[in-house]
């Protein structure tokens, strides 16, 4: 039980680390200041594939291959977080929930009033789409299960 549940957060963490990774300017390679890596470039996969001068067809035969990863992680992902019991995954959701509004009230206060607002529509939009989204979800589910 633990060492799932561990796993799980793990695998939920990794994203979010390399998302909060500082990676130097837009479009070229940072030096990495963290822990084992400090002082290592990283270069994203966009600018691999800038260097590999790719044709139309392969950037497309890429992104399609990238997206099939992304999809497998996310099962992956979802098939640990289903073993976890349902008090584990609200303490969960109620962490991240608590972490994304911390990240959104930091980015709004380096904001002037009218970008505020902006960043509010579109944060409003997003809450809009999530739950669309957790609404067809559960119809899907529900659809499924009459089947």
């Amino acid at each position: 039980m633990k060492k799932s549940m561990i796993a799980a957060l793990f695998a939920l963490s990794l994203p979010l680390a390399v998302q909060a990774m500082p990676m130097g300017e837009p479009g070229r390679a940072g030096q990495c200041e963290m822990g084992m890596h400090k002082g290592m470039k990283h270069t994203g996969p966009h600018s691999l594939f800038k260097a590999l001068d790719l044709s139309k067809e392969q950037r497309q035969q890429i992104n399609q291959l990238m997206r099939e990863q992304m999809g497998s992680a996310a099962q992956i992902h979802q098939r640990y977080l289903d073993k976890l019991p349902a008090a584990d995954k609200q303490a969960m959701q109620d962490e991240l929930q608590a972490k994304r509004d911390a990240h959104h009230k930091a980015i709004r206060d380096q904001l002037k009033p009218e970008q505020q607002a902006q960043f509010d529509e579109h944060l409003k939009a997003m809450e809009a789409r999530r739950a669309e989204r957790a609404e067809f979800e559960a119809w899907k589910a529900q659809k499924n299960q009459a089947e």
